[in-house]
């Protein structure tokens, strides 16, 4: 499912999708389960049905019962739901975003872990001045 698409979901969707992405599958009742505040189980049901016809999940048929899974790669529903936490939550600042994460338990963060951001920083720079040339 491309970014795109994920990103016109309505909230229930998004809820969904996220429940089946967590679990990999899952039958209606399992969504219901995890849903906040969920509505009746033929609502959950009704939305999966438009889901699927969205082609947003599929479904296989499992000793009578429905299990859903979401369609496409799980890195897209991340980048979806990490666009739209920014957007909401920072004013669209990836700076303001990134920073609020490092400063939160920022002594919890390993040797290793800040290695990789130093080298994940280098590496964008890198990117920015070849394309300054």
């Amino acid at each position: 499912m491309p970014p795109s698409e994920l990103s016109k979901l309505s909230r229930r969707e998004r809820q969904i999708v996220d429940i089946l992405y967590e679990l990999n599958q899952a039958s209606a009742q399992d969504v219901l389960d995890r849903l906040p505040e969920p509505p009746s189980y033929s609502a959950v049901r009704a939305m999966l049905a438009r889901m699927v016809d969205k082609k947003l999940v599929q479904f296989h048929n499992e000793g009578g019962k429905y299990i859903y899974s979401p369609m496409g790669k799980e890195e897209d529903a991340q980048l979806s739901a990490l666009q739209r936490l920014i957007k909401t939550f920072f004013r669209g600042s990836r700076v303001k975003a990134v920073n609020a994460l490092l400063e939160t338990d920022a002594d919890k963060l390993s040797t290793r872990e800040i290695e990789e951001l130093e080298r994940t920083i280098a590496r964008i720079k890198a990117v920015q001045n070849s394309g300054k040339k």
